[in-house]
C-alpha cells in the first residue's frame, strides 16, 4: 500500500522519497548507463588527438624496427606534417563507439556492483568494493570495447592514406614473415569487414586478455583511487573548512579528484598498456607471440624504458579524459537524478490521490 499522510489541507498524498526509495533498491540503476554512456563518449572525444600520438610512439618499434625513436613534441610534428589536424582524429568513431559501451557499463555497474559487494561480503566492503566494481563493470564493456580499439589503433597508425603508402613504400612495414602488414582502411565499417576477412574473430580480439590485463586494473584503480580522494576530500572539508564558506561544485571536484586519479592509474599500468598496443598493432604477420613473449621481448630489446614507452602522452591523456569523465557524471547525476527522483514522486503521489479519490466513501 502506498505511504499516505496528511497534508495541512488534509487530503492524503504519498511520501515524496518514495521514488527515490524505489530507485535506490533496484539492482540496475539505468541512468548511470546513461551518464556513463555520454561522459565515457565525451571525454574520448575531447581527447582523441593525444591517445593518437601516444599509440604512434608505441608502435614506432613495429612500424620502423629502430631504437632510436620520436618524442613526443617530433611525434606530434610529424603527424601534423604528414596529415595535418585530421590525422591526430583518424580512428575516432570507433574510439566514441567502445567508449560509449565502456561507460555505460563502467559507471551502471559500479553503482550495482560494489552495493552488492558491501551487503554480501561486508570483508569486501570500502575501497576494495571500489575496486571490485570498477574491474567488473570495464570487463563486460570489453566485449565492444576490445574489436573497437583493435580498429581504433590500427587507423591511428595509418594516418591518411597517402602518409600510409609512403611509410609502406618507404620504410618496408614488414615483420618475421615478410608479409605486409594490412590494407588501409577507410572507416570504422570497411576496418572491421578488412580485419575479420583477413584474421576472422581472432583479429577484432587481438590482444584481448592483455587489453583486460590493462583495462581491469586500470579500472579498479580508477574507480578505487577515485572514491578515496572523495573521502579524503570529505574529512579535509569537516577538519578545515567546515565553517568556511568555500563550496565546490560535485562537477568541479568529480573534475580535479577524476584527473588525480586518472594520472596515477595510468602510469602504474603503462607497461601493460604497451604491450596491449604492440600486440593489436602487429597485424597478421607477428613479431610477438602472445602476451608473456611481448614482454620478455621487450624487456630483452628495450628495457624499463621500453615497458614504459608513452607513459607521458598515456597520463596526459588519462588526467583530463578522466578529470572531465567523471565530471560529466557528476554534473548529470546532479542535474538529471533529483529532477527525474522530483518527476518519479509526483507520479506516485498522483496515482495515490487518484486512488484515495475513487474509493467509495463510507458513512
Amino acid at each position: 500500500m502506498a505511504d499516505r499522510r496528511s497534508s495541512p489541507d488534509g487530503m492524503p498524498r504519498a511520501a515524496p522519497r518514495s521514488a527515490a526509495a524505489n530507485h535506490h533498491h533496484q539492482f540496475f540503476v539505468w541512468r548511470e548507463f546513461l551518464w556513463g554512456a555520454v561522459a565515457g563518449a565525451f571525454g574520448e572525444g575531447m581527447m582523441h588527438p593525444v591517445d593518437t600520438v601516444k599509440t604512434r610512439i608505441q608502435s614506432q618499434a613495429i612500424l620502423s624496427g629502430s631504437q632510436n625513436q620520436k618524442s613526443v613534441l617530433q611525434m606530434v610534428r610529424t603527424v601534423w606534417s604528414a596529415d595535418g589536424l585530421r590525422g591526430f582524429y583518424r580512428g575516432i568513431a570507433p574510439g566514441v563507439t567502445g567508449s560509449i559501451a565502456t561507460g555505460a557499463t563502467y559507471f551502471g555497474f559500479i553503482e550495482s556492483t560494489k552495493k552488492w559487494i558491501e551487503e554480501s561480503n561486508p570483508d569486501l566492503g570500502g575501497h576494495w568494493s571500489h575496486f571490485f566494481a570498477g574491474a567488473f563493470g570495464d570487463t563486460l564493456g570489453s566485449f565492444v570495447y576490445v574489436p573497437c580499439e583493435v580498429m581504433k589503433q590500427r587507423m591511428q597508425v595509418q594516418g591518411t592514406k597517402s602518409s600510409w603508402r609512403s611509410v609502406v613504400q618507404k620504410d618496408r612495414v614488414t615483420l618475421k614473415s615478410n608479409a605486409p602488414m594490412y590494407g588501409y582502411y577507410n572507416g570504422m565499417f570497411q576496418a572491421a569487414f578488412s580485419i575479420w576477412k583477413e584474421q576472422g574473430l581472432r583479429g577484432l580480439y587481438a590482444g584481448y586478455w592483455s587489453t583486460l590485463a590493462r583495462d581491469v586494473p586500470l579500472a579498479g584503480l580508477l574507480v578505487m583511487f577515485y572514491e578515496a580522494l572523495k573521502e579524503m576530500t570529505e574529512y579535509g572539508k569537516q577538519m578545515w573548512v567546515s565553517e568556511s564558506n568555500l563550496h565546490l561544485s560535485s562537477s568541479v571536484e568529480g573534475f580535479i579528484l577524476g584527473g588525480l586519479a586518472g594520472g596515477f592509474s595510468a602510469y602504474l599500468t603503462t607497461p601493460l598498456d604497451v604491450v596491449k598496443t604492440r600486440l593489436q598493432v602487429q597485424g597478421s604477420a607477428t613479431r610477438y607471440n602472445g602476451w608473456f613473449d611481448a614482454i620478455h621481448t621487450i624487456w630483452r630489446v628495450e628495457g624499463a624504458k621500453g615497458m614504459f614507452r608513452g607513459s607521458v602522452p598515456r597520463i596526459t591523456w588519462y588526467i583530463p579524459a578522466a578529470a572531465l569523465m567523471f565530471m560529466a557524471v557528476e554534473f548529470l547525476r546532479d542535474n538529471f537524478n533529483e529532477e527525474l527522483d522530483n518527476n518519479n514522486a509526483q507520479e506516485v503521489s498522483t496515482l495515490s490521490i487518484d486512488k484515495t479519490g475513487s474509493l467509495p466513501e463510507v458513512a
